[in-house]
């Protein structure tokens, strides 16, 4: 027909092309609602970590146990920084009307921690000291290992396990044993704060223990009773050590302080938590130590509770409220990011203050990159089996056991 000789017929069309998104379009709607519900959640998962966490009566004192009880400090010792002598000194230092013994072991008569030691004796003549040299280890784990030995010189029926780097304000004792005067309290821990924070690296890892890490304990107490134990300071009556076969059944395990809660937990006994906090006092440390400190708590986790580490990533506002905002495009992602995060460093900061680390700017950019980096730690997590710890490799099996590489 006249005028169309050049037009193809319907059949022979060629194919309209999609559209390819261009800046500044709308965002797929489903991907939008994918990451929006996932940003609210982490909001819903911090605001109810930040309650739970200021409904606890952090700080708060008890009356003392009447008659004060005797105890016997473990304490497993390697090596010395500028802060051990302050840290030790602070048990020799207690203000318990009860007799009170001191247990050291170390796993080298030269370690120059042991010079320290001795050197506390003196000055506190009349306290009860006695420092072990352990050389020959019954598991992996060196620390249980030197406790287990400790635990033939026990003299008193309640014990209190401490790491090295723990400095205890002069009431600890009192407070920590307190609850043990109920007989179905198994165990008595205390929550920890990172009190030198001296380096950029060090920052970020106090996000994670000063604001994080406590007021997720708190909000997994909401749902059911604890069944782990914080190893910083932990009160234990001797009996209960007995019940579980004593440390030395714990000395090739890594996280040695949540199996000792699990086992008198499972024996039906309450996890108790005493309000007082202690300090971690660490010699400054970069980059590549608090990756592989963070890492071999990831793994540690991962191991010990595994749905609940795969969830934990829920919790990561920053990196949802990012993604949210990203597939948002303009004009509104830039507003979302700046409101979500403002609520996410707001509530971080007011933790910190709340356990005792004041805020400053430089700890509010720690939380952005505590949360970036955070990601690649979960991930990293999933991704091998080996652990360093204090300068050691250790591969970590499926039960939470150690095996030196």
């Amino acid at each position: 027909m006249p005028g169309e000789a050049g037009r193809l017929p319907s059949s022979a069309r060629l194919p309209r092309l999609p559209r390819t998104r261009r800046t500044g379009d709308p965002p797929p709607v489903t991907l939008c609602w994918i990451l929006g519900g996932f940003a609210l959640l982490t909001v819903f998962i911090g605001g109810w970590q930040f309650v739970a966490a200021l409904r606890f009566p952090l700080h708060r004192r008890v009356p003392p146990a009447v008659p004060a009880p005797g105890v016997t400090l473990l304490k497993s010792l390697k090596g010395c920084d500028a802060h051990t002598r302050d840290c030790l000194r602070s048990w020799f230092t207690q203000d318990h009307a009860g007799p009170v013994q001191l247990l050291f072991a170390v796993q080298d008569a030269s370690d120059p921690v042991c010079a320290i030691v001795r050197e506390l004796a003196m000055e506190f003549p009349t306290a009860d000291v006695r420092l072990e040299v352990v050389p020959r280890l019954v598991g992996a784990n060196a620390k249980v290992s030197k406790l287990a030995h400790l635990e033939n010189f026990i003299t008193h029926d309640l014990v209190v396990i401490s790491d090295a780097d723990v400095k205890v304000p002069a009431d600890l004792l009192a407070q920590i044993l307190a609850p043990l005067q109920d007989p179905q309290v198994g165990l008595v821990n205390c929550f920890y704060r990172l009190a030198n924070p001296t380096t950029a690296a060090m920052r970020w890892e106090a996000v994670a223990i000063n604001a994080d890490f406590w007021s997720q304990v708190l909000q997994a107490r909401t749902l059911q009773a604890q069944d782990f134990a914080l190893g910083a300071a932990m009160a234990v009556p001797k009996a209960r050590l007995a019940d579980i076969g004593g440390l030395r059944g714990l000395a090739d395990h890594l996280a040695d302080d949540y199996q000792l809660g699990n086992r008198i937990a499972r024996l039906g006994y309450r996890i108790e938590l005493c309000p007082v906090v202690v300090e971690c006092w660490d010699a400054p440390m970069g980059w590549h130590k608090v990756w592989a400190h963070q890492l071999r708590w990831a793994r540690t986790i991962r191991v010990c509770q595994p749905m609940p580490f795969a969830a934990s990533i829920l919790s990561d506002q920053t990196v949802w409220v990012s993604a949210f905002a990203i597939a948002l495009g303009r004009p509104w992602g830039p507003w979302v990011f700046a409101a979500g995060f403002a609520v996410r460093a707001a509530t971080a900061v007011v933790l910190q203050a709340r356990i005792g680390i004041p805020a400053t700017g430089s700890r509010v950019g720690a939380v952005f990159l505590k949360d970036l980096l955070g990601l690649a730690i979960w991930a990293a997590a999933f991704f091998g089996d080996q652990v360093v710890w204090r300068g050691v490799a250790y591969r970590v099996g499926h039960d939470g056991k150690l095996t030196r590489l």
